[in-house]
């Protein structure tokens, strides 16, 4: 699972401001610390997929210390990142993805978007043409 810890500070004027020591572009805020923590899903996918955009390696998420909350990705999020860390474990760029899948170079692009609605079996497809099949697991919420 792929989680990141994040802090939440509180503002003097009222809600909370979300930060990730691992990846310092994800800022977010919220009326409420669920809110916040709400808004922070979002901030982390988007602060991430510009790594991938740029053809960056995702940062690894640290152990969250006792002051943080770790906030996972969605759970399309996850698969998207283990088929963008797939891709660059194995030397497989987008181009060669797509001639794997016999897909269009815009259709990897929106399967790699953390921002992109895409559906879970296209990322499995594009997993399987890796080698790889995802698998799912379920935990307690915190």
């Amino acid at each position: 699972m792929r989680a990141y810890p994040a802090a939440l500070i509180p503002d003097p004027d009222g809600g909370f401001t979300v930060t990730f020591r691992d990846v310092p572009e994800a800022i977010t805020e919220g009326d409420t610390r669920q809110e916040a923590l709400l808004r922070a899903e979002d901030a982390i996918e988007s602060a991430l997929a510009m790594y991938i955009a740029a053809g960056e390696p995702l940062p690894a998420a640290s152990e969250a210390e006792a002051s943080e909350e770790l906030v996972p990705l969605s759970a399309l999020g996850m698969a998207k990142a283990a088929l963008y860390d797939a891709m660059r474990e194995q030397g497989i760029g987008r181009a060669e993805l797509a001639r794997r899948l016999r897909w269009h170079l815009p259709q990897v692009s929106r399967v790699l978007d953390l921002r992109h609605a895409s559906r879970m079996e296209q990322v499995e497809t594009a997993l399987a043409a890796l080698g790889l099949r995802l698998i799912v697991d379920v935990a307690r919420a915190a």
